[in-house]
């Protein structure tokens, strides 16, 4: 006589008995291997949270209240006091010793443009660098900074560079300004067929930028 075949429902039905027989076996094997490792996730995941909430968040918080007298003396021009402090209130030098981006990313945006107005064009730079806010307008305008400051440094190849990273990152009306930067650099290094294709950009590109209600003057100085 035949042997009855086993119904799908009870082939899975030992499927499952096996499956769970041996995760018991895995797990009595392992279980002390198993509660370690769960435990050293929580312990690892409270300790980041711990220090998020007791010692990350007060300390930003700390940092970006010793930051406003140094933006509001930057808003005022004073730049060697919003870099430098005066002993009473701390400077952005400081701040980044300090705090480091605890006050937000734009100290070093800050700190450069600062070194930048005093004249330090290396030390405007090596903050400029540092700065990495992702905002497309500030990430232009620190790599116009950087190039500036090449600039006073009579650096024009690095300066050119610069101006052309400021204008990739800005297609909007401030790139006038850059570009025209980046014709004046062109023609300290003596290419003026660059230094014009940059006014013309200007004039056929930002119509109705400031710089371009002048910017025949420059197509005309490099044309002659």
């Amino acid at each position: 006589m035949a042997t009855k075949s086993k119904s799908n429902e009870e082939v899975r039905q030992e499927q499952v008995e096996t499956s769970v027989s041996k995760f018991e076996q895995f797990y009595e094997s392992y279980k002390k291997t198993i509660w370690f490792s769960l435990t050293a996730v929580v312990v690892v995941w409270l300790a980041i949270l711990g220090y998020q909430k007791f010692i990350y968040q007060p300390k930003c918080a700390e940092a970006q209240e010793q930051a406003f007298p140094a933006e509001a003396n930057f808003q005022k021009g004073e730049y060697e006091l919003a870099l430098n402090g005066d002993g009473n209130v701390l400077g952005f030098a400081e701040i980044i010793d300090n705090y480091g981006t605890k006050a937000g990313k734009a100290v070093y945006m800050y700190a450069g443009v600062c070194e930048l107005q005093l004249g330090n064009f290396e030390n405007a730079i090596n903050y400029l660098k540092k700065y990495n806010g992702k905002e497309p307008i500030l990430a232009a305008r620190a790599q116009a900074c950087i190039g500036d400051a090449y600039v006073g440094l009579e650096d024009y190849k690095n300066a050119v560079s610069a101006f052309k990273k400021a204008v990739a990152k800005a297609d909007n009306p401030f790139a006038a300004s850059y570009l025209v930067k980046e014709g004046l650099a062109l023609e300290q290094l003596g290419d003026k067929a660059a230094a014009l294709e940059c006014y013309k950009t200007v004039k056929d590109k930002y119509p109705q930028s400031v710089e371009a209600f002048d910017i025949d003057r420059y197509i005309a100085a490099v044309e002659e």
